[in-house]
């Protein structure tokens, strides 16, 4: 007979989960009981949040669930961080806690906390398990849940007691493979035909791609109609990788710190085709002047509730978007369509690099650094980057050919998601390179995962730009607190290339322009897990910049001389 913790192994087994990140503890202890002898690998992390971020980059990076263990109490509470993280970004991620007896549950017991009432609200839903019969049914429904339509975390949880406890003989039944069900509502005809007639009446049309792409595999149906029409492209960061990186008609990642011709095509496209994105903030600015020119937007998004949430929309397309975009290229071949080539060549025309500071040249330059980093990595390279100006700087020169390329956290924007993101990528992609690029404030929250790297052998590459600052935050008191510095400076960051020694990683220190070259020649080369440390100028910014809250007027480049 088997242990309602074996039910759990064997019924993930059947789901398709090979592998697991997680961390152990008192009220989770018969699950990884049952794991001592199972075919799913366990990847111990340093800390739960770890797990989380590990499992988010495994499903970031495959599109299929990631899966992630914690005990009860704050086993299950240092989770919320990431879970949030994935509900922000529509991530699927299987969350298994641990909880106190169900005889106890609700007498304040040792390490109980309820964790269904916490995750309410940040995840597409959570279910306690109160018997073992009920394992197996809200295992299948959580991944059903978590793949269906507009992906996300749902969280199980999971009592002790019920972990320990055997199915009775008769109830024993062969689990079999199931897939789960991934609903997919349709765009209408009549919208359908709403959008290319507005096409079809267009003289300056962009479409924009967005995180949607890659959760329903549209990059390719998305390139096609992209050729066929062609118009100009952007997209938003979690969109990066659906356009060709090497199309002329890409203008790049619009937004606050998005190239400045793709907000300028933004303003003065008369239609635009808003294509699984959610009008955030970081992209529309101020949505009163967001894309005062377009007398038509067309949104198509899998989730109904995000039509006319910030950006009023004329036409919505409600459906799966890789189903959509089939549907207006199938439409479109049956009609013609005005040329375009002249306000694509305008808009592609507008920029031809990235304004940035003067850092002198006694000084590294975290942009020149990027610069090089991504003209030498190979094609299908997958980077994850953690959150802050580093962050902004790969997405504006990153050349992702998948969105799957590319994993960063946007919605939450949470520090300490870069290197457990990239350890979830490489344990889905063991023979792909790996680069996790980092800053020194967010490495420091999770520079623990270096034990991990070792412990398992991958051979993830770390760049860490190492400013000596909170940048991004510094940035912002430097343009808008009236460079009153409070509480962002890090002149005591410790010396990071010892410390991943002492983990037994390679590493390396690269403190000038002439030494660029030579550490990213070495770390393509090294078979293994590497550091490479960069002692960059403190005071580069982001450019260019629409601060929060306002349009491309208001767009700024860099600071005057």
């Amino acid at each position: 007979m088997r242990t309602g913790a074996a039910i759990v192994l064997d019924t993930l087994e059947s789901l398709g989960v090979e592998t697991v990140f997680g961390y152990p503890g008192g009220a989770i202890m018969p699950l990884y009981d049952a794991l001592y002898d199972h075919r799913i690998t366990h990847v111990l992390v340093r800390h739960e949040a770890a797990a989380v971020f590990a499992a988010s980059g495994f499903a970031r990076s495959t599109g299929r669930p990631g899966v992630c263990i914690a005990t009860s109490g704050p086993g299950a509470t240092n989770l919320i961080t990431g879970i949030v993280d994935a509900q922000m970004d529509n991530v699927p991620v299987i969350a298994l806690t641990g909880q106190v007896r169900t005889t106890v549950m609700g007498t304040d017991a040792f390490q109980e906390v309820d964790v269904a009432a916490i995750t309410h609200q940040v995840t597409k839903r959570n279910i306690v398990v109160r018997s073992i019969d009920q394992i197996e049914p809200a295992l299948r429904a959580a991944f059903r849940l978590a793949t269906g339509e507009r992906p996300g975390p749902v969280l199980v949880d999971l009592p002790t007691d019920v972990l320990r406890a055997f199915e009775e003989e008769q109830r024993q039944a062969t689990v079999t493979q199931a897939s789960p069900v991934r609903e997919c509502p349709r765009a209408d005809a009549q919208s359908l035909d709403a959008a290319v007639a507005a096409l079809q009446g267009a003289k300056r049309p962009l479409l924009i791609i967005g995180g949607g792409a890659r959760w329903s595999g549209a990059t390719e149906v998305f390139r096609a109609l992209a050729a066929h029409i062609g118009a100009p492209v952007a997209s938003t960061l979690h969109g990066l990788g659906c356009a060709d990186p090497g199309d002329p008609a890409f203008l790049g990642m619009v937004g606050m710190h998005g190239w400045k011709r793709a907000n300028l095509a933004v303003a003065n496209a008369d239609v635009i085709f808003a294509l699984g994105m959610r009008f955030d903030d970081r992209v529309t600015g101020d949505p009163t002047k967001f894309a005062p020119n377009a007398h038509t937007i067309v949104h198509a998004d899998i989730d109904k509730a995000e039509f006319n949430k910030v950006v009023r929309a004329q036409i919505t397309l409600h459906g799966d978007l890789r189903e959509t975009l089939a549907a207006l290229d199938h439409r479109l071949a049956r009609v013609t369509l005005p040329s375009f080539e002249e306000w694509c060549n305008a808009a592609c025309a507008r920029e031809e690099q990235l304004p940035r500071d003067d850092t002198r040249h006694d000084h590294l330059s975290a942009t020149d650094f990027l610069d090089a980093l991504f003209a030498a990595l190979p094609q299908d390279a997958i980077v994850a980057t953690d959150v802050g100006q580093h962050q902004m700087w790969a997405a504006q020169r990153v050349r992702a050919s998948h969105p799957q390329h590319f994993l960063t956290s946007g919605g939450l924007g949470s520090m300490g998601f870069g290197l457990p993101a990239a350890i979830g990528a490489q344990i889905a992609h063991p023979g792909r390179m790996v680069v996790a690029v980092v800053g020194d404030g967010g490495f420091q929250m999770s520079m623990a995962e270096l034990a991990t790297l070792r412990r398992h052998e991958l051979p993830v590459k770390i760049i860490l730009l190492d400013n000596r600052n909170l940048g991004m935050v510094r940035q912002w008191q430097e343009l808008f607190y009236s460079g009153r510095y409070s509480a962002t400076a890090l002149p005591d960051n410790p010396e990071f290339t010892t410390i991943a020694r002492a983990y037994g990683i390679e590493s390396r220190l690269v403190d000038n322009a002439n030494a660029i070259d030579a550490a990213i020649a070495r770390m393509l080369e090294s078979p293994g897990p590497m550091l490479l440390h960069c002692a960059c100028f403190p005071h580069e910014n982001v450019w260019p910049i629409i601060p929060s809250g306002k349009s491309v007027d208001d767009l700024m480049e860099a600071l005057p001389a």
